[in-house]
């Protein structure tokens, strides 16, 4: 999406991995000890085809020129089961448009901490299976989310859409019972006909199940619409406003509450990317990007939440976050685009009663903190921030990437490990070189729940996987490798979910195994 409107092997031995998962808490420091491919048909070993590459999608281009990159995955995201933590689903787009989205969203799905990978997938797109009957007849979709309840059950969202022919877009959620193997018939949580007035458009759902009853489970997504029947302006018209939309489950996804407005602006202003996280005492958090018009850089953005004590019955007004002053991402040796995260904080919260940080949350965007002081020397840093308080106030936002100055850092991610250790993750171009390609490498930082994580000397950091060449990547407004990345925790052990380019795929997603 754009900035305004919308902005979105290395392997181990198996001992060495089965280790790593069941490793006491640790005040040391983390290592990677594995890295899996995670895409493939199966994986191991990952091939990397797709499971829908025999589909037919010659009435499906939106212009003569679009081009369909089949076996190319982006976008991932990760959850582990708390009742099995070797029971592990990535989500991601498979066969992205260079328009946007893909043929259909899959779920890679582990039974033994990473090591082995098998496709499925709901029955979101006709590609994966959708029909009229079964409530998937799309062309496709992007946006996956998976999230787990505290009993296993798993739910998988996205958004789908029809840009030839019917015009319809839709956020639909599936739920499965045996982590990830099968999943349920697709429930329609959102309906829209974007291109009829008012315009409305849903996109960037997310899904977070209720970490301490299973009966709950909360999806959020942006609504644009605009004013008026004209339809000239694009993404940037002032006029677009975004609402932010909500639906919740009371009863383990067996029937979901209409879908109604949690935030509704009445001006010129866009929410995006919202994200629910939810506290100790089951007070929901939900934080979202705050734009105000096309804006300018300094008065345009902010990162704002709104706090729930009643499981999303009533919200509060605003609370601010931070300043959001992030920039685009460009290939260090050529300037072109590349199409790095804009305009989305990734959210965490410490649930380990016995952690110093228990109950903090924390959160972390891509800004320009620590890069140069004018516009023209602005680059792509990684900032963090926490909330001691349930939310209501902030720390001030601290670059906490350890690139080299000058290195641009993107896609940043945020979780918390059981024992309260905090980590955040980003790709990076520090070991560019001037041949060609562009070298990218994944890494992760830590910082210790006894640490002061709000100053920067307490982040260490580990290299995940690389180097990889961006340059590789599929195209979307740039070169994409998703709108973010996946992070997520089995005991003290982190896991990345991330993207590669290889010289035969376009991008691989991975599993790294970080762990003290």
């Amino acid at each position: 999406m754009g900035r305004h409107l919308p902005r979105a092997a290395v392997a181990a031995t198996v001992a060495l991995m089965a280790s790593a998962l069941a490793l006491p808490a640790s005040a040391g420091p983390y290592t990677t000890t594995a890295v899996y491919q995670a895409s493939g048909t199966p994986s191991p070993p990952a091939n990397g085809d797709s499971p829908f590459a025999g589909c037919d999608i010659s009435g499906m281009y939106t212009s003569p020129s679009e081009i369909n990159y089949v076996n190319t995955e982006v976008g991932p995201w990760v959850a582990v089961n708390p009742t099995d933590p070797s029971n592990i689903i990535a989500v991601y787009q498979q066969d992205r448009w260079t328009g946007g989205a893909a043929r259909g969203v899959v779920a890679a799905v582990c039974h033994d901490g990473g090591q082995t990978w098998t496709a499925t997938w709901p029955h979101f797109t006709i590609c994966a299976g959708g029909n009229e009957a079964n409530g998937g007849d799309y062309q496709r979709a992007r946006d996956p989310w998976v999230t787990f309840s505290p009993n296993g059950d798993a739910y998988f969202i996205s958004r789908t859409g029809n840009p030839v022919g019917p015009g319809t877009a839709a956020i639909l959620v599936s739920k499965s019972v045996d982590g990830g193997d099968h999943w349920s018939e697709p429930v329609t949580l959102d309906l829209t006909y974007p291109a009829l007035s008012p315009f409305l458009s849903p996109t960037v759902p997310s899904i977070t199940a209720d970490p301490f009853d299973s009966n709950f489970v909360y999806a959020v997504w942006i609504r644009s619409h605009k004013p008026g029947e004209t339809t000239g302006g694009g993404g940037d018209a002032h006029s677009y406003r975004g609402d932010i939309i909500f639906s919740r489950s009371t009863d383990g996804g067996v029937t979901w509450e209409q879908a109604t407005p949690l935030f509704e602006p009445k001006s010129n202003t866009f929410a995006l990317n919202p994200q629910i996280a939810v506290l100790p005492d089951g007070t929901l958090v939900d934080i979202f990007d705050y734009e105000q018009g096309v804006g300018t850089f300094n008065t345009c953005c902010d990162f704002k939440l709104m706090r729930s004590a009643d499981r999303g019955e009533t919200w509060s007004d605003l609370i601010e976050v931070g300043p959001d002053r992030g920039v685009p991402a460009v290939d260090p040796d050529t300037g072109a685009r590349i199409r790095s995260v804009l305009g989305r904080a990734d959210l965490a919260v410490d649930l380990d009663v016995s952690s110093a940080g228990y109950g903090n949350l924390y959160a972390a965007w891509p800004d320009v903190v620590g890069s140069g002081n004018t516009k023209e020397r602005r680059y792509p840093t990684v900032v963090f921030t926490e909330s001691t308080d349930g939310g209501l106030t902030w720390s001030p936002r601290v670059k906490v990437n350890r690139s080299p100055r000058g290195v641009q850092a993107i896609n940043p991610s945020v979780e918390v490990a059981s024992d309260g250790t905090v980590a955040v993750t980003y790709y990076d171009f520090r070991n560019n070189t001037p041949d060609p390609g562009v070298p990218t490498d994944y890494w992760l930082i830590h910082c210790h729940a006894d640490q002061d994580c709000t100053d920067p000397s307490s982040w260490a950091e580990n290299h995940v996987a690389g180097p990889f060449d961006i340059e590789l990547a599929p195209i979307f407004r740039g070169y994409f490798l998703g709108d973010y990345e996946g992070l997520a925790s089995a005991g003290t052990t982190l896991l990345p979910m991330f993207l590669q380019t290889t010289s035969t795929d376009k991008a691989n997603t991975y599993l790294g195994v970080v762990a003290p």
